[in-house]
């Protein structure tokens, strides 16, 4: 080894994230402390804290937490930078409960962590497609829940209103109700009328239902738009829509290279099995970790296959007559789902990587 890169200090950091300031310890190549400090959540603030924990030596990597929230910034500017980046997944309990917990302690664990290799895993990186298709979810699934509100909001004014308006609208469809409720003209100036109040609100809570209605639809035309350019094979498969295909490369990221095999994104999905064997037992149960959203849409392309396709069917039939329970036998098939969902998706990664390098 040449003296001087036997005489380089190698240091290695970590962060504990907050909305407004960030908290940095850095430990040397014998997981000793050797400083910490606070930075702001901006970009001078990011460069700061680059620039001192360099100061201690070469920076090998860096522990961050919350990398999908607070951490967010700070993670894209890192990688932007060329420096390794872990996500610290949990604290360490026992540790917390002996030492107590302060910020820099947090940050000094997380460096840790990064150290030892320990509760940590490659984070999602959140600079292409996928983190638009994860903000685009993140609204629809607030409108939707925003429209069910607006909709119960409707019903339950429906059951106090006046006999001459309940009768009126209780035997309309939904939207029929909604669009009759939103083309009322009540006179503003009456809102001291018990009826007009209620013909006021309600044309109010129908109007409100009809712009969400009208917002759920435009953001299924983006998400629809961006699965079917990320992975048109996957949503080309049986059963497989774009709200199940879209959650499940959210689960993957856009940097699903970083997850060694699909055995790991069946971990990552909660399908893997879990040994649950006592003595002369043997048995898997089911695995109550992992994403669970993705868990979920595993679960619904599974009973949509056992509804439409011959082979599914088969097997699930086969597995029963084994002495399996139907449980046990859709389990086992979102395992295999899983297996062919992550090979479409890195296929098409490899596709779009190639597509970039030749351009």
């Amino acid at each position: 080894m040449d003296a001087t890169e036997s005489s380089v200090c190698r240091v290695i950091g970590g962060v504990d994230t907050h909305k407004d300031l960030h908290v940095a310890a850095v430990v040397d190549k014998g997981d000793r402390v050797l400083g910490s400090r606070c930075f702001a959540t901006t970009r001078q603030g990011y460069r700061q804290m680059l620039a001192w924990m360099r100061s201690f030596g070469e920076l090998q990597r860096i522990g961050i937490e919350s990398t999908g929230s607070y951490g967010a910034g700070l993670l894209r500017f890192m990688q932007a930078a060329g420096v390794e980046v872990l996500e610290v997944t949990a604290p360490d309990r026992h540790d917390r409960r002996r030492r107590g917990k302060n910020d820099d302690l947090d940050a000094q664990n997380a460096a840790h962590a990064a150290f030892a290799g320990r509760r940590t895993v490659t984070p999602r990186s959140r600079d292409g497609m996928v983190e638009s298709l994860r903000v685009l979810k993140a609204c629809r699934k607030t409108a939707v829940a925003a429209r069910r509100v607006a909709l119960q909001m409707i019903q339950n004014t429906i059951v106090c209103a006046p006999d001459s308006l309940r009768d009126l609208l209780r035997t309309m469809t939904r939207m029929q109700l909604v669009r009759t409720l939103a083309a009322w003209r009540p006179d503003l100036t009456a809102y001291r009328d018990v009826e007009a109040a209620y013909r006021i609100g309600l044309r109010s809570l129908a109007r409100r239902y009809l712009e969400l209605h009208d917002e759920i639809a435009d953001l299924d035309a983006m998400i629809g738009a961006i699965v079917d350019e990320l992975a048109p094979d996957l949503v080309a498969r049986n059963s497989i829509g774009h709200t199940c295909a879209a959650q499940l490369l959210l689960t993957a990221g856009d940097n699903p290279e970083r997850l060694r095999s699909e055995a790991s994104f069946a971990a990552l999905c909660g399908v893997s099995p879990v040994p649950a064997s006592s003595g002369k037992t043997i048995r898997h149960r089911l695995n109550r970790g992992g994403d669970r959203a993705a868990n979920s849409a595993l679960h619904i392309i599974a009973i949509g296959r056992l509804r439409t396709d011959p082979k599914t069917k088969a097997y699930v039939a086969r597995r029963i007559a084994e002495g399996h329970s139907k449980l046990d036998a859709i389990r086992a098939l979102k395992r295999y789902i899983a297996r062919e969902v992550f090979s479409l998706i890195i296929r098409r990664q490899k596709e779009i990587n190639q597509t970039r390098i030749a351009a």
